[in-house]
């Protein structure tokens, strides 16, 4: 999109700027690393399927509205909870802490690579990725 003079809108430039595709990069490659040390622990690929998706229940948040919702969203995606939670299961030989914190790991790089990043207070679609 180009405004009258001619110059992309920063909604676009952002899309296509190299910091967009590093993060998504970046993302992509968190998914694929904890898939691969997922499948090296031997842990039930039921197990990740039924988890995957799990994290998005913080999206329960915004029924209490956009504030609430991009504050409980973006501390169910913020990547320190399940590394802590991986630690310590590593720590206190707690395997499935492990395999819940890999598989919340997993689902955080999935997001990032789709381009879905923390939220902003403004509403659902403002992310530090970009404007969905």
């Amino acid at each position: 999109m180009a405004n009258m003079t001619g110059t992309l809108t920063t909604a676009r430039v952002r899309r296509t700027s190299l910091p967009h595709a590093l993060l998504r990069l970046e993302g992509a490659a968190i998914f694929f690393g904890a898939i691969a040390l997922y499948a090296d622990a031997g842990w039930s690929w039921l197990a990740f399927v039924a988890l995957l998706f799990a994290p998005d229940l913080g999206m329960i948040g915004y029924l209490a509205g956009p504030r609430t919702g991009a504050a409980v969203y973006d501390v169910v995606h913020f990547y320190g909870l399940p590394v802590a939670l991986g630690v310590i299961g590593l720590l206190t030989d707690t395997p499935v802490a492990a395999q819940i914190a890999t598989v919340w790991i997993a689902h955080i790089g999935m997001d990032r690579a789709l381009g879905y990043g923390l939220k902003y207070a403004t509403g659902f679609k403002d992310t530090h990725i970009q404007r969905l």
